[in-house]
């Protein structure tokens, strides 16, 4: 099996110390007790700008507007897993952080097939879930198992660290790290003996024809 297995996290909140980011200290501290190295990077305080699929990126190997995307795009290739977590802003996810993904999933052109994802929504009440959901489209189009708990992957805080107080949440993050670390080892495992699954060529049809 492969010996260090790695995970990338993606913090979509503009504030670096907020409650996103005591979620991710949660599954952080379970990934290293089980050996799993770990880099966390915060992109919600970045300018970052929309895709306009212009396409280049199939010519340059890399999105045209050459920013932190494209940092993250070789450590994205190199991880096993994916952690991807968002405040929730108007029921779905931070606009920069989506931004990110866009460009992020679309520019980067190594197979994801098999490594697992995992997304967390963080707010003051309402719009996890659908934040959630949003947030889980990224991994389902590219052939990455989701990793899941024993509840949607939300924790809730308003003001600066008041989601420590979310016992709940922070143990559904918990158990997210120790499920996700399980999935990976087992797909490191797989890989190994059996390899990856077979695919069709690509077909790609239009709904006019």
């Amino acid at each position: 099996m492969k010996e260090n297995l790695k995970v990338l996290m993606i913090n979509g909140s503009p504030k670096s110390n907020g409650n996103t980011s005591i979620a991710l200290r949660e599954m952080e501290k379970v990934f290293k007790e089980n050996g799993v190295d770990v880099e966390t990077v915060t992109v919600g305080n970045k300018a970052i700008r929309g895709c306009v699929a212009c396409n280049s990126c199939y010519e340059k190997g890399k999105c045209v507007f050459d920013d932190i995307v494209n940092e993250l795009a070789p450590k994205f290739e190199e991880a096993d897993g994916l952690v991807v977590a968002s405040p929730v802003y108007y029921a779905s996810a931070n606009a920069t952080l989506v931004a990110c993904l866009d460009r992020l999933f679309y520019s980067s052109h190594f197979d994801k097939t098999m490594k697992v994802g995992a997304s967390i929504a963080c707010a003051r009440r309402g719009g996890c879930s659908a934040t959630f959901d949003e947030l889980n489209k990224y991994f389902t189009i590219s052939g990455m198992p989701i990793a899941s708990s024993q509840y949607w992957n939300s924790i809730h805080g308003r003001t600066p660290g008041e989601a420590e107080k979310d016992e709940e949440g922070k143990q559904t993050m918990r158990t997210l790290a120790a499920n996700m670390t399980f999935l990976m080892k087992s797909i490191a495992l797989g890989k190994e003996q059996l390899g990856l699954p077979e695919k069709e060529e690509r077909v790609a049809t239009h709904f006019i024809r």
